[in-house]
Parts: structure tokens; sequence; C-alpha cells
């Protein structure tokens, strides 16, 4: 992987936050975002300078990231966004698959018909980044719409815990945001329909599929990714 990525900077991030925290955070976006890629060196000083800060910040963001899993800081080498394992997809996507589950059971529940007609808009929103082939607005229009089936679920311990794994849900989503695009967003409009006829036990049914679909490909990118640097 090169050192520097040929896309982008994001730019200078604003400073309202506190900077070590403002440095962790936009970190953690590029690589969720792609800009910075699985296996990619990272350089202090190249961060500091698409960030407009100095090393320090970088450094302590750095080593905040390691700890939380992002990124692995190798002895006499340096650091490295790290790149998830099989065993790592299968552990967060079956615990994001149970909790969807349960939310999309308790959209039926509880949806109006102006709920389900903003679930809707949003299917088409993801629908439409899926016909510009624009993978990081297919991530968030996907987000987007798991987000609110949850909110619509009126569990405010769901509302709690999701969050908690939708940043690497992102992350994972990323790069099979159009391969696997076509077939999300015809699952996610049977689900949508599920809801819409107040029908609990489909609606949970089929967004147990919809999300062990996604882990199986996603798993199976992993595999074949691997087997290509054998």
């Amino acid at each position: 992987m090169p050192d520097v990525p040929a896309v982008a900077a994001r730019g200078p991030i604003s400073r309202p936050a506190p900077l070590r925290q403002a440095v962790y955070e936009a970190l953690i976006e590029m690589i969720i975002s792609g800009r910075l890629m699985p296996g990619q060196h990272l350089v202090e000083a190249d961060l500091a300078d698409r960030l407009g800060v100095s090393r320090q910040p970088v450094r302590e963001a750095l080593q905040r990231l390691q700890a939380a899993g992002w990124v692995d800081l190798r002895p006499a080498q340096g650091a490295f966004v790290h790149s998830p394992t099989v065993q790592e997809c299968a552990q967060l996507l079956g615990v994001r698959a149970v909790l969807e589950t349960y939310s999309a059971r308790g959209a039926a529940e509880h949806a109006t018909a102006d709920d389900v007609a903003r679930l809707w808009v949003l299917q088409q929103a993801g629908l439409d980044a899926l016909t510009a082939q624009d993978a990081r607005a297919i991530v968030e229009a996907n987000a987007a719409l798991h987000s609110h089936i949850t909110t619509l679920s009126r569990n405010a311990v769901l509302a709690e815990l999701i969050p908690q794994v939708d940043q690497r849900v992102r992350w994972y989503y990323m790069p099979i945001a159009k391969p696997r695009g076509n077939d999300a967003w015809s699952e996610h409009a049977l689900i949508i329909e599920a809801i819409g006829a107040g029908d609990p036990d489909q609606a949970e049914a089929l967004m147990r599929r919809h999300t062990q679909n996604t882990t199986d490909f996603y798993c199976r990118q992993i595999e074949a990714a691997a087997g290509l640097e054998l």
C-alpha cells in the first residue's frame, strides 16, 4: 500500500472540540470512508499536514486508534490501518444482526403510515446513490435507513446500543456497497413492505436474512482478498 493516499485530503478540521478528540474522530471517518485503506501505512507528518495540525495530536490519536482496533502499531515499522479479519467481521455483524432484527420487529409493531412513507424516501435515496455508483452515498443511505428502522422500534435501549457498532458497520460496508447494492436494496424494499403491513414476524425474518446475506458477502470478500495475497 502506498504511504500517501492519492485521494483528496479532508482539509483542516474545525477546532471547537478538544483538538486530540477532533483528530481522533477525523481519522476514524477517513478510515470508514476509505480515504485511509486497510493495511495502509500511516505517516504522522502526512496526516498532520492533511488535517492542519501538529504531529503530537496525531500521535496521540494513533495510540487511541490502536486501543480501539482501528490501527495496528508495529514495532520499528509504524502505524497501519487495521485489516479486519473474517472472525472480526462475523462477530460484529452477528451482533448487529441481533439488534437489527429486533428493531425490524418493533418497527412493524409501531410504525405509522407516515413512518413507512419516510422509509420509502430513504429507500429511494439509496437507489439513487446506487444508480450513481457512489459508494460513500450508498453507505450513508444504508445507515440512514437502518437507523430510522431502529427509531421506529420505539426502543430506547436499541437506540443506544446500535450506534456503538454503527461506525464499524459503515467501515465494513464501504467496500461491498456497490457489488452488494442491487440485492441489498431489493431486500430493504421487502423489509419496508413487511413493516408497512404491520407484520412483525415477517419483518424480523426478512431483516435476519438481510443481515446474514451482508455478513456472508463481506466475509467472502475478505477470504477472496486474502487468497489473492497468497
